[in-house]
């Protein structure tokens, strides 16, 4: 037998765990993970209506200098550009009892997805797809969601206006 052959026969075993009896029992007392259709799956409320969703758009704010002040209208935000340190998630429009969302959208002033003055529909995309986040420095409200194309991801951002939201 060559030398090479017979000392990766010779070679000491790696020693074989059995199960993590621990972690197991630890496992089997944790209450149910929430998944798409639960209404636990997200620890913001769920905003269902339009006066909901303008109640809060029409909350006092101020000029602030954030990268968001482009997003009149769907933008791309890269994680690196999105300033996370002063957004706090506020809400959701994602029905949890919807699997699915349409990806029918809305548009019946003749507006595009990416047009600055497009209706914010709630049950129409991107919106039904969308969490709420408020600026801590100046208490504007922007739109967020994550666009899946076929090779790649793409987060998306619009500040939100009151005006601009529709039944």
């Amino acid at each position: 037998m060559p030398r090479r052959v017979r000392d990766m026969l010779m070679a000491p075993k790696a020693p074989l765990f059995g199960p993590n009896v621990g972690a197991l029992a630890f496992l089997s007392r944790q209450a149910p993970c929430a998944v798409v259709g639960s209404r636990a799956m997200s620890s913001v409320p769920f905003l269902n209506t339009p006066e909901a969703l303008r109640q809060l758009a029409n909350q006092p704010h101020t000029p602030c200098q954030c990268s968001l002040q482009h997003c009149a209208g769907w933008e791309s935000v890269s994680e690196a550009s999105w300033p996370a340190q002063q957004m706090q998630h506020v809400a959701t429009l994602r029905d949890p009892d919807v699997y699915e969302p349409t990806f029918e959208e809305q548009h019946s002033n003749g507006t595009r997805y990416d047009s600055a003055d497009a209706p914010v529909a709630l049950k129409f995309f991107p919106y039904n797809r969308c969490d709420v986040y408020a600026c801590g420095k100046c208490q504007q409200h922007a739109l967020r969601y994550t666009e899946f194309g076929g090779y790649y991801v793409d987060p998306r951002a619009r500040r939100l206006a009151a005006e601009l939201i529709t039944d």
